[in-house]
């Protein structure tokens, strides 16, 4: 059993994969009319999970959690039994952002659960689209169900809390994945407040893909994220988007690059705009 897995895997790879092996392949596109697209033509043999109600546990306050809160350990059990996910599954998931939305997010998860084998179609639907890889618009059903057992979140987390006591502190980091567009302030197409964390940089996570929208290499994302760290180890690096689910990209991304996973602050900015006044003292 290969427990090191590369967290991405090539259409090509997946094509010779899936004749040889038994996988559980996941679509995770998210959007209004997501569900409908995948009805109309999905990656033969995928199972459809929704960011909204299968990857999140969506609160009426946004203020507390975000747009986007982790759903608890039960529920997302019961989720991977419901696809047939089991301890030792193969695990690919893909989305329509080339791979770089919710599919990070459920890649997170598993990861955060302890689940070994897992990994993110590099370039996501686009890519096996132009290939030619075979299509399905077919009802998908998973093979087995049984419980998966989870106990606790293990990848680190930060809370609101802590980013407000770090944010300003020269040994943390906070890197805000979002557009530059929305990190300015210029523009706030989904949260209520434009602007960012005062004390975060801006890496957005379109950097982490080259112009045809796939991941760059392993070695060009290393050194670029050791650059921004300057040397700070994952307890005191913070991750976040606009409501959790993007940033997981850049955490996919610095997998990938071999460095280790640092903290996911899942409200990022829609939970912390909401407080600005209480607790961003400088924003």
């Amino acid at each position: 059993m290969n427990h090191n897995l590369t967290p991405l895997i090539s259409v090509q790879e997946l094509i010779v994969l899936k004749q040889t092996t038994p996988i559980v392949l996941i679509d995770a596109s998210a959007g209004a009319d997501s569900k409908e697209k995948y009805n109309q033509q999905h990656l033969k043999g995928a199972l459809y999970v929704d960011l909204n109600t299968d990857l999140a546990d969506i609160k009426e306050d946004a203020s507390k959690g975000g747009r986007h809160p982790l759903p608890s350990t039960i529920e997302f059990g019961k989720l991977l039994a419901k696809l047939g996910i089991t301890v030792s599954s193969h695990v690919i998931i893909y989305d329509d952002k080339n791979s770089s939305n919710a599919a990070a997010r459920f890649w997170w998860m598993l990861k955060s659960i302890g689940h070994k084998k897992v990994q993110v179609l590099n370039g996501g639907y686009q890519a096996a689209l132009k290939v030619g890889f075979e299509m399905s618009s077919k009802p998908e059903a998973p093979l087995i169900a049984e419980a998966y057992p989870i106990t606790t979140w293990k990848l680190p987390m930060a809370d609101m809390n802590e980013v407000d006591d770090v944010r300003l502190n020269k040994e943390y980091l906070i890197i805000d994945v979002r557009d530059k567009i929305r990190y300015d302030g210029i523009k706030e197409p989904i949260d209520l407040i434009a602007g960012h964390i005062p004390g975060a940089i801006n890496i957005p996570f379109s950097t982490n893909l080259d112009a045809d929208g796939f991941y760059l290499t392993p070695d060009v994302l290393k050194e670029k994220y050791l650059n921004a760290l300057e040397n700070k180890d994952k307890e005191h690096v913070i991750v976040h988007c606009g409501s959790g689910v993007t940033a997981c990209h850049t955490l996919l991304a610095m997998a990938y690059a071999g460095l280790e996973i640092p903290k996911l602050y899942v409200g990022s900015w829609s939970e912390w705009s909401r407080n600005a006044k209480p607790i961003g003292k400088n924003l």
